[in-house]
């Protein structure tokens, strides 16, 4: 019964090569680890955002690697290491075990470690027996003026996690395409959920990017208002290799004829579309 359910679970994609079911596998792994931390009662205390959010609560068409939460109040005395058995068992309940190590932020490459916080906590879980492994980052500082709503999920069985909600998910995508910093490296993944985003008449929470921009700018310039925004974006997207985010996120898509119209043009344009709260 156990690999009935986590085989139901990888039968919803479609497999053809070995990205495809790389893919899948950790998409599977983040929700059963999603469900463990809700056995948990960690949902009572912070609510999911990021990419992975996007994809698995709006269907995306992009894959994502990370699950990134962050705390609704700020909590010196919060440990992740408290929910790691609720996460375990839930894999073992479906026929499967993991270890979840966290990860020293001195022995992190610069790419890792160029766009967090000190106060982010960061975590491996692997897949026992395969060399597969999500990573887990959990903001303990919370950022700001946000709100949060429930999402259901099916499987493995039927929970709720708590999220940011849409328009303060497209804060926390707008802080990280504007600063975060890859030096040669360009995450692609962020300009394809921004687009994402535009095509979906999303709204931004403004002061929710003003929050995160407080807490971490990297030392850069903080917009004051939505024209400042626009025009720091732009600034942005005309220093950027276009070529060099195409080739980040097709791994991650499974039709790359949607990066076919990707320029600088065109994301410039995408930023005069965007809409605030």
């Amino acid at each position: 019964m156990p690999d009935k359910v986590f085989d139901q679970m990888m039968s919803r994609y479609e497999i053809l090569t070995d990205a495809d079911y790389n893919n899948a596998l950790h998409e599977v792994m983040q929700e059963i680890a999603l469900a463990g931390l809700y056995r948990g009662g960690f949902f009572e205390k912070a609510a999911f955002y990021g990419g992975t959010a996007l994809r698995i609560f709006y269907k995306t068409d992009r894959f994502s690697e990370d699950l990134d939460f962050s705390l609704i109040k700020s909590d010196k005395k919060f440990k992740l290491e408290d929910y790691f058995s609720d996460i375990e068992n839930e894999f073992t309940a479906l026929g499967r075990s993991v270890s979840i190590k966290k990860k020293e932020k001195q022995k992190m490459s610069n790419i890792e470690s160029a766009f967090l916080k000190n106060d982010t906590e960061i975590y491996d879980l692997k897949l026992n027996g395969q060399n597969t492994k999500i990573k887990i980052e959990v903001d303990t500082q919370h950022p700001g003026s946000f709100e949060t709503e429930y999402k259901v999920m099916l499987l493995p069985f039927s929970f709720m996690a708590r999220c940011f909600s849409l328009p303060d998910l497209f804060a926390g995508k707008i802080h990280a395409f504007l600063y975060r910093q890859w030096k040669t490296r360009v995450k692609g993944r962020d300009w394809y959920d921004f687009e994402w985003y535009i095509r979906n008449n999303a709204h931004l929470n403004f002061n929710n990017f003003i929050s995160r921009a407080q807490q971490f700018s990297g030392n850069g310039y903080i917009p004051k208002n939505h024209n400042e925004l626009k025009t720091a974006l732009k600034g942005k997207i005309l220093k950027t290799d276009i070529e060099a985010a195409k080739a980040d996120v097709r791994p991650f898509i499974k039709n790359p004829d949607d990066l076919k119209i990707w320029s600088q043009d065109y994301f410039v344009q995408l930023v005069q579309m965007m809409e605030f709260l």
